[in-house]
């Protein structure tokens, strides 16, 4: 088949899945053009069978604001029209399935088919803004397929716009070759030069990430075990967080990492994996980590309980609850037979459910259905 791949290229749940998707597409004979306005930042390198067509948007000075949402339109047009496209996928379902769609209608007679997979906030946030949610609507029930990385997602989309169409479930997924556990880790020793416990977070230091719940968790937790927290990622709470950590005496117990291409490394000399989130329909970082043998601490909202498993793989608590994750992240630290047990099964759990050679070959099924 040959694949069009459009998503956000930045860092980012949907982006890093939608670029992991086509090369993992592209390693199984399919030809995959990705069209958007930057590089995907993991297609670093040469790929074969994998394209890069960027969208470039007028800056005509008529035009008082960016029309991106029509300059993709066009370029799906040129890219699918001559490159005899298949499918166009859309990853984030604003602006791009709306894009999508259009350039199915204007292609007409091409046999060409749609897919929008929901990520999360496009549909539980963005598609929700009055301006947007008609032309939400619309465009799912005008998708050929829709896809969502969560049942929790599927319910809320299905419920939140009143929509009579199928959607299917098919989750996120990780390779569990590249994150795996390590015996001997460069970075144990760097992180942890007296052998203290590595606790570890990653985000993008939004609201919704209750980061500083990662640290007040932590708090509690250094007082039992000597520890050190680990925090990956960037964003527009961090100096906020970094106040905190002054103010409660942890800034030297406590590293900000900034934006990481190790990811993988770091997560492989951790022990513990916090997710405090108000907000995630799948929990990408808590699978990314698990893979990695780490067990998780994280609340029970949105698509988590379906990746992490209480009692199992980690624990979950209520959102806010930082006593109850503090005394959940003691015991597992503390009791080495049921950490043991914990790590085991989350990445049994990760290689089983969540590998990509498991995850992929559902999305051809699913193209090759749409394609009949």
């Amino acid at each position: 088949m040959k694949i069009g791949i459009t998503c956000y290229p930045t860092y980012g749940g949907s982006g890093v899945v939608a670029t992991e998707l086509g090369l993992a597409l592209a390693d199984r004979g399919h030809e995959v053009h990705f069209v958007t306005y930057d590089r995907p930042f993991r297609l670093d390198h040469f790929h074969d069978r994998v394209y890069f067509h960027g969208v470039e948007t007028t800056n005509y000075p008529l035009f008082e604001f960016n029309l991106y949402t029509l300059a993709l339109t066009s370029k799906l047009i040129e890219v699918a029209q001559y490159q005899k496209l298949d499918i166009l996928h859309m990853h984030y379902a604003i602006p791009h399935a709306v894009s999508a769609y259009l350039a199915r209608e204007i292609l007409g007679h091409e046999r060409i088919r749609t897919v929008t997979t929901l990520h999360g906030t496009d549909s539980t946030l963005v598609g929700l803004e009055p301006s947007f949610l008609p032309l939400m609507k619309f465009t799912l029930e005008h998708s050929d397929g829709v896809t969502a990385v969560s049942n929790f997602l599927r319910e809320k989309t299905l419920s939140t716009y009143q929509l009579d169409i199928d959607i299917e479930v098919i989750h996120n997924f990780i390779d569990t070759k590249a994150y795996e556990p390590k015996e001997v880790c460069k970075y144990r020793e760097l992180f942890s030069p007296a052998g203290e416990k590595i606790l570890v977070h990653t985000s993008n230091f939004r609201p919704v990430k209750r980061v500083q719940d990662v640290i007040r968790t932590f708090h509690q937790v250094q007082k039992s075990i000597p520890s050190r927290l680990l925090l990956i990622g960037d964003g527009p709470e961090r100096s906020d967080c970094e106040n905190l950590c002054r103010e409660l005496g942890l800034f030297e117990q406590v590293r900000f990492l900034g934006k990481q291409d190790a990811l993988a490394d770091i997560l492989a000399a951790s022990d513990l994996f916090l997710l405090p989130s108000q907000s995630e329909s799948f929990g990408l970082s808590a699978l990314e980590a698990m893979a990695c043998g780490v067990p998780v601490i994280s609340t029970s909202i949105g698509g988590i309980p379906e990746v992490n498993i209480h009692a199992q793989t980690g624990y979950i608590a209520e959102i806010g609850d930082i006593d109850r994750m503090a005394r959940y992240a003691i015991e597992l630290l503390t009791n080495g037979a049921k950490y043991q047990s914990f790590s085991t099964a989350a990445r049994e759990r990760a290689v089983k459910v969540f590998d990509k050679d498991i995850i992929v070959p559902h999305y051809e099924r699913f193209y090759e259905r749409l394609l009949g």
